[in-house]
């Protein structure tokens, strides 16, 4: 049973900054969150926006007087990771809409992220000061140099204690290493590299070094015009610093093994569904196209998101998928008009728990998917400001294909196809999940009684 938090972080993100402020009624297209990432402990939550903002959510600590009531999330930071660019070469507009938020494991007390918009990866360092240094030799309290005439004592600075100051600093900026445009970055489970994924290629990085990458794979053809698939999702391994995992729009998953050759064009394994010859139709290639893929918090399963299905891997088999899951087979049937609406080249996210029972991934009217892999059910939930009222507990939906529509129901023919959920996140540890709907993001958490 869910329920949602209650939104108070609207009414907090006036006292940080109010030209960050997102008015509900005068949502832009900036304003659409393109990305939503928990990090590793749950406690942090990052959203990326089209606007090239992050806003960086932080959850409060449990009170004494409620010991019951979990915390909630309020805004701990916004801040501008991109701004829009232009490449005069090639007479191009790169947008500041961040594609990516990968968060980096803690060892210290400041917090480190990656984000990405088309071209440029950067590190951005979140940290706390509560304390401001007085007392300069050289300088007065507004910050002037002194006249060093003037200066007949030597002062020892002192720290004073002031209101509490969240700071974000980009430390390195990784820049011109992509031809196309970057769909997705992983860090590595040695927290020393990580790899951003175009459409034709994957380069390898170290956190430390941007002016040098390693191009790992590299599917580019000779003649451009052979062209015939593309890179859509690439990730590493949870675990073995050496193995990750790339999908491409042929709805094909290829294993690699970094330590087999520098250059990994040759998987090791190849993981494909051969398609059903009664099931082909035009359509059939586009749907296939993986958008997202995912390895299992354990790394012995993999999941992957195409247009109209869920499936789950064993990475130990690779001629067929361990578990295959519909999310909203009733769209076979409107496949064409959701071509020309464009709404068949959607990409959607999918995530699993923190056990890897249970998977989640979006659909369209503001709609999002539950799997459990265990009791085999599933359930459809909607994000919307109508029904999601603080503690109140999220009613399970049904879409009517034909015949007689029951009262509770929601007909095919009237699903809103401009309110989709491309982007969710699951925390590490709780029933706690992140779902963005357009410009709005919600945060739900399973019944506490």
């Amino acid at each position: 049973i869910w329920s949602p938090f209650s939104m108070d972080e609207e009414v907090d993100t006036r006292k940080i900054n109010n030209s960050f402020l997102r008015d509900h009624n005068y949502a832009t297209e900036a304003d659409i969150i393109s990305t939503v990432e928990f990090n590793s402990t749950g406690e942090l939550l990052a959203t990326g926006d089209q606007g090239g903002r992050v806003v960086v959510f932080q959850r409060e600590q449990e009170s004494k007087n409620q010991p019951h009531r979990r915390g909630e999330y309020n805004v701990y930071s916004t801040f501008q990771s991109h701004e829009p660019e232009f490449d005069y070469l090639k007479s191009l507009e790169i947008e500041e809409k961040i594609n990516k938020i990968r968060w980096l494991p803690q060892q210290n007390a400041a917090y480190f992220l990656l984000s990405t918009n088309d071209k440029t990866v950067k590190l951005w360092k979140i940290s706390e000061r509560d304390k401001r240094p007085e007392g300069y030799n050289l300088k007065d309290e507004e910050g002037r140099i002194r006249d060093p005439t003037t200066i007949t004592t030597l002062r020892v600075p002192v720290l004073r204690p002031m209101d509490l100051m969240v700071e974000a600093t980009p430390r390195r900026i990784f820049s011109n290493a992509h031809t196309y445009h970057i769909n997705s970055i992983s860090v590595n489970s040695d927290n020393e590299t990580y790899m951003s994924t175009d459409d034709l290629r994957i380069n390898l990085w170290n956190l430390e070094i941007t002016n040098r990458s390693f191009n790992i794979v590299d599917i580019k053809p000779a003649n451009m015009e052979e062209l015939t698939e593309v890179i859509t999702a690439a990730e590493f391994h949870p675990n073995q610093c050496n193995t990750f995992v790339y999908s491409s729009s042929k709805g094909s998953i290829r294993l690699c093994d970094m330590r087999t050759s520098a250059l990994c064009d040759n998987h090791s394994k190849l993981f494909e569904e051969p398609e059903d010859p009664s099931n082909r139709s035009f359509f059939s290639e586009i749907i296939s196209s993986i958008s997202d893929v995912k390895f299992s918090h354990s790394g012995r399963y993999l999941m992957t998101r195409d247009y109209l299905t869920v499936k789950v891997w064993d990475i130990n088999m690779e001629s067929k998928p361990l578990e295959t899951y519909q999310v909203h087979d009733y769209l076979r049937s409107k496949l064409c008009s959701l071509y020309e609406n464009d709404c068949i080249f959607d990409k959607f996210e999918c995530v699993w728990n923190g056990t890897d029972s249970v998977l989640m991934t979006g659909s369209y009217n503001n709609f999002f998917r539950m799997f459990d892999r265990n009791t085999k059910r599933d359930v459809t939930l909607e994000a919307s400001r109508e029904n999601s009222k603080p503690r109140a507990i999220l009613k399970p939906r049904k879409v009517c294909v034909g015949g007689k529509r029951r009262k509770d129901e929601i007909s095919v023919d009237s699903l809103d196809f401009s309110k989709k959920i491309l982007h969710t996140a699951w925390h590490p540890n709780e029933n706690i999940i992140a779902v963005a709907a357009t410009n709005n993001l919600y945060i739900f958490q399973d019944k506490v009684n």
